[in-house]
């Protein structure tokens, strides 16, 4: 009756769905074991990502710090030491930044109208005023690879200052239902980067105003035409482009980071000529631009203490170098020495250090407070040897152990032969104003609240999530936009999106290392963000390859560090092998590779990248060094320390020696090459003896004329990696 199943009917029928149901579990299963794959191979890309970001940034900012040592080493000479000291006398110049006060004096030494253009000059003509059809030639003129006269340089470089002397610390900019203003982050001598954002974005003009944030120059190789290109446009639109000063605009950083050594290969002839000019336009850029009265822009950050009045009221021309500190009242001096008494009897009954954390600039705190976004860095200084060959004031040994490299600059004593930058004038500097100048150019956001000494770059200060919402409310603004640190999106949000970085160079580390990235923003100050690559390589790469390439080129720059440490890393490892086996475990490896580089790094998950093999979790370090893959020069130096010394302190060395080279020759003397080794010397503690030095000035010698060729030096002492070339 009816259609009902019968039993055999039944069972076939649960046969079929459980046959059925059996293929869909299996690809159900694959599909999960697929995609737990694919999270997990994401994962360890990011990992590499990250951990490649992380020796990229460690070593730049110990660059950042090592500079800042050595500055505060050279102020320490020209505090303490007489004005007839040789060693003072050697770098007494690059603190004497307007030695021509009067403006007519400025213009006849600067003056471009004898200078000749011969006819056989192929480069863009310029004539003045500017036009926006002479600056689109020079963008042109750039894009091509051609260079400006000599002439036309100075003469836009001087027409420059005369209009950045009119302008305030503070641009005031206002935004229209027609315009929309764009704003761009580091640029670092990448000509391309800012290429692209005209290409993408359109050339300043009226109707697309401009905001540049600063460090416009250093690291890459096209420094001065970014900076004639935006000098032009400026010219030609005073009111709608806007350019503020970074920390990279400053002639002792220029020293060490690319600039100077830029400027003199183009234009060998007048080079210094330019050089000093951009010096004093350098210290006459505005300190930061407001976007109707709720959008601070500012190269660096805040601080606890930063008060826009107060900015807006400093004479931000007399801070040629923002990390020489301002003189200090009658009082400050004589609390200095009341320190230094203090610091002196502390120092009596305390251990040398071996290392110690670089304070930065301006804050000083007594005891070392804690941030866990970025990693801590000691620094090293070596004992004092007990004797030193070489002729150096008695006063130098026993000062510069109580030189305060762990206190504030202010508390430092100054010289009465020293001056303020314009005009030679000796009055009183308020040292607030310089704190401020120098954290809106060097401070970095941090995760967690309050405001510590920035002891990662040396300079200015991290403040926190409190600190952006007191300032932003005591002004009524609603946003806070910097740049100075590189992002590998171009840009990134923080203190509740109350702050927001903006970066433009791309490819900053490495081809492939970070997107750049600009700002459009409109009437309602909602920021809209486009990001670019500006290598063509780059962006045929797939992420694999993209991580590959980088986490390569920032393994090689952290095998050099290694390398150039292999002493310090010997001697730390034979802490943890009492019994010479030349063995210890990965993790006494890791522990005393961080003692001695100090980068914060997670080295037990670098080890694969950095220890070919491995025996029952043990390390052959003897081996282990010998396979780091460094060529050294092919010099007959009997002394190797030198040879170390001179690895290690390579930045250092090429600053002493620009400092020293007065005229920009590129060629010092055995002499000169022997006090720079001496102030080098001083500098770090050691002893280098005079016959070491000899031996090495003469061992690079090649033409035997008597005279050093900087470049050459430099180059013959750059290290190479072997496995890059494998």
């Amino acid at each position: 009756m009816g259609c009902g199943l019968g039993k055999p009917e039944l069972q076939l029928k649960k046969c079929d769905r459980v046959s059925i149901s059996v293929p869909a579990a299996t690809a159900i299963r694959a599909a999960l074991l697929i995609q737990r794959w694919y999270r997990q191979y994401v994962a360890r890309l990011e990992m590499r990502r990250r951990c490649t970001w992380n020796i990229f940034q460690s070593i730049e900012y110990a660059g950042e710090q090592d500079q800042i040592k050595l500055y505060n080493f050279f102020g320490f000479l020209m505090d303490h030491f007489t004005p007839a000291s040789s060693e003072r006398n050697l770098i007494s110049h690059i603190f004497r930044e307007n030695e021509i006060c009067r403006d007519t004096e400025w213009e006849r030494y600067f003056c471009y109208k004898s200078i000749e253009v011969p006819d056989s000059y192929t480069g863009p003509h310029l004539t003045f005023p500017m036009t926006f059809c002479g600056v689109s030639k020079l963008v042109e003129a750039f894009k091509h690879k051609q260079q400006l006269h000599a002439r036309y340089v100075l003469q836009l470089l001087g027409e420059t200052w005369r209009l950045l002397r009119i302008l305030t610390n503070i641009n005031h900019v206002s935004t229209c239902h027609t315009k929309e203003i764009t704003i761009c982050g580091d640029l670092h001598g990448h000509l391309e980067d800012l290429l692209l954002i005209f290409y993408k974005n359109g050339l300043p003009s009226c109707e697309k105003p401009y905001v540049f944030n600063g460090d416009f120059v250093d690291r890459g190789k096209n420094s001065l035409e970014i900076l004639l290109i935006l000098f032009g446009f400026l010219l030609v639109y005073p009111n709608d482009v806007h350019l503020n000063r970074g920390n990279h605009e400053d002639h002792i950083v220029n020293l060490r980071y690319g600039f100077t050594k830029e400027v003199l290969g183009k234009y060998r002839m007048h080079g210094k000529k330019i050089l000093k000019l951009l010096q004093k336009i350098f210290s006459w850029l505005p300190l930061a631009t407001v976007i109707d009265h709720k959008v601070l822009i500012v190269h660096g950050g805040i601080s606890d203490t930063t008060d826009l009045d107060t900015i807006a009221k400093v004479n931000r021309h007399k801070y040629v170098s923002a990390l020489r500190p301002p003189k200090p009242s009658q009082h400050a001096v004589n609390g200095s020495k009341t320190q230094t008494m203090n610091n002196k009897n502390m120092e009596a009954d305390r251990p040398a250090e071996g290392r110690r954390r670089v304070c930065s600039l301006t804050h000083h705190s007594s005891a070392p407070a804690q941030r866990h976004d970025h990693p801590r860095r000691s620094l090293q200084n070596p004992p004092m040897s007990a004797h030193l060959n070489w002729s150096v004031e008695e006063e130098l040994k026993r000062r510069r152990r109580l030189a305060g490299f762990d206190q504030s600059y202010g508390e430092l004593q100054k010289s009465d032969s020293d001056s303020d930058p314009e005009c030679g004038e000796t009055g009183e500097t308020d040292e607030h104003e310089w704190k401020q100048i120098v954290d809106m150019l060097w401070s970095d956001p941090m995760p967690q609240n309050g405001c510590i000494p920035n002891e990662v770059r040396g300079g200015g200060c991290y403040w926190g999530p409190d600190v952006t919402e007191e300032v932003l409310g005591r002004h009524n603004l609603q946003l806070l936009i910097r740049s100075h640190e590189c992002k590998q999106d171009g840009y990134e949000f923080c203190h509740n999106r109350r702050v927001l970085t903006i970066f433009s160079a791309s490819n900053y580390y490495e081809v492939g290392s970070n997107r750049g990235a600009y700002i459009r923003m409109g009437p309602d100050l909602v920021p809209h963000f486009i990001q670019y690559q500006a290598s063509r390589t780059c962006r045929e790469l797939t992420l694999r390859q993209s991580v590959g390439w980088t986490e390569r080129s920032a393994l090689r720059a952290l095998r050099e560090q290694l390398f150039v440490h292999k002493s310090d890393l010997i001697r730390a490892f034979q802490e943890f092998d009492p019994n010479n086996t030349g063995m210890i475990c990965l993790r006494h490896w890791a522990s005393a590779t961080e003692s001695v580089l100090n980068l914060g790094l997670p080295w037990r998950v670098l080890r694969p990248q950095l220890v070919n093999s491995t025996k029952y979790g043990m390390v052959d370090y003897q081996q282990w060094i010998r396979e780091l893959s460094i060529t050294e020069p092919r010099l007959e130096i009997s002394d190797t320390s030198i040879l170390e010394t001179m690895y290690k302190n390579h930045s250092n060395l090429e600053t002493i020696f620009r400092i020293i080279d007065t005229d920009h020759s590129g060629l010092i003397s055995f002499e000169e090459f022997r006090q720079t080794w001496r102030l080098l010397s001083s500098h770090l503690k050691t002893e280098i003896s005079d016959e070491a030095i000899t031996n090495l000035a003469q061992s690079i010698d090649f033409n035997k004329d008597g005279s050093i060729d900087i470049n050459e030096f430099m180059e013959a002492f750059r290290l190479v990696d072997l496995s890059a070339h494998a």
